[in-house]
């Protein structure tokens, strides 16, 4: 099956431009105008990559990135006339695997799709690697490393769940708040780095050779399993 490219974008011309671009080197297209329209459409649709306009009618594309991520980790691939470094940083840190910038060439899009498909699929087969090597039981919030139980409190269980989950992601402090405080209540960035500084600790007495959570300065915290690199 080809895979399946879903064109966000409410210029009619460049949506028959990209569709006519994708399609001639075997990719199936469908295409939204509306930022209503999204979110079902990804659900209803299934794509293997997302080309997401960031100003659309209805909503915009940042947001539309933020909802996406909590669910899926589909490849996206932002497309803006925006090009200022904060709007770049934001998208990124929110989930985009990409960036282009408007105006752009069709093929260099039809490039950027191709190059951020293998690099998906390469992080596919190293985090089925590294999930060989984890335990998560949601249920009775039991986790394993390499077959040792971790002694997690809740909230420490629930930012490991999410790490294994997406190995390679960046998340921004506040992401980390508003995902794993499910009653949203208010905690500062400090609380963050305390539990993460504890989790660290209690991940690196069974790999005392890796630092599993990496610290982006400025911007947050990304898990990388060493044992996915060493394997792939």
């Amino acid at each position: 099956m080809n895979p399946r490219i879903l064109i966000v974008e409410d210029e009619p011309k460049l949506v028959e431009l990209l569709n006519l671009y994708l399609e001639s080197e075997h990719f199936e297209t469908s295409a939204v105008m509306d930022g209503n329209l999204v979110i079902d459409t990804v659900a209803n649709y299934q794509p293997d990559l997302i080309l997401l306009d960031l100003m659309l009618p209805g909503r915009d594309g940042l947001s539309l990135c933020k909802e996406i991520r909590q669910s899926s980790d589909v490849p996206i691939i932002m497309v803006t006339a925006k090009v200022e470094e904060l709007d770049r940083l934001l998208g990124l840190e929110l989930g985009a695997d990409d960036y282009i910038c408007k105006p752009y060439s069709p093929r260099e899009v039809v490039a950027r799709v191709k190059a951020v498909l293998r690099r998906h699929q390469k992080n596919e087969g190293e985090k089925s690697n590294a999930q060989q090597a984890i335990y998560i039981d949601e249920n009775t919030y039991t986790a394993k490393l390499d077959g040792h139980l971790l002694e997690l409190t809740p909230v420490e269980f629930r930012l490991f769940a999410l790490f294994a989950k997406t190995p390679g992601k960046i998340y921004s402090r506040q992401q980390l708040l508003d995902l794993i405080y499910d009653d949203h209540r208010i905690v500062t960035d400090r609380t963050v780095d305390s539990h993460i500084k504890n989790l660290r600790r209690k991940l690196h007495a069974i790999r005392p050779e890796h630092d599993l959570i990496k610290s982006i300065y400025g911007v947050g915290y990304r898990y990388e399993d060493e044992l996915a690199d060493s394997t792939s």
